[in-house]
């Protein structure tokens, strides 16, 4: 009877601890929302639990919210120039960089690294921007990341 309980607490954890993610981008999500406009972008997002902190209609861009409870943030930045979606995510959450970071591993054609910044030549993607800074208090657990997306030339958003 004890094994039982332990296998049902184990997947009830470890179910949870994956539900969990399904908040955070990955790839396929940022593929998505460089794909549709921003009114799409807007349902996408607030079914994954993002909340819009600022819409400016005039210059094309969005701002969104995600706050988990661990005190971290995700702050993602949609702009539309003509057609093209640019995206920018600021995070204190190391798991949406590895998110990120390992879903885009087997699409990479071509990536370069400096001691601030990394860049990625994403295939059907673009070009993908990493910028990794500490944060003030100094703790070494934290990091800053910031993520630059800018989609290729043929990759427009639809109306």
């Amino acid at each position: 009877m004890k094994k039982y309980l332990l296998v049902i607490l184990f997947l009830f954890f470890s179910s949870s601890a994956l539900f969990a993610q399904q908040k955070l981008l990955s790839y396929d999500d940022v593929k998505y929302l460089l794909h549709i406009n921003l009114n799409s972008a807007d349902t996408f997002l607030i079914a994954k639990g993002y909340t819009l902190q600022k819409k400016d209609d005039k210059k094309k861009t969005r701002k969104y919210t995600l706050a988990t409870t661990s005190g971290s943030y995700v702050n993602l930045t949609n702009r539309t120039d003509g057609r093209r979606v640019f995206m920018e995510l600021e995070t204190n959450e190391p798991g949406q960089y590895n998110l990120i970071y390992n879903s885009i591993a087997q699409y990479v054609d071509a990536q370069a690294s400096a001691p601030d910044m990394q860049a990625f030549k994403v295939k059907d993607l673009g070009m993908i921007y990493v910028m990794v800074n500490d944060v003030t208090p100094y703790n070494p657990l934290r990091r800053l990341y910031t993520i630059q997306i800018a989609s290729e030339a043929g990759i427009t958003s639809y109306d």
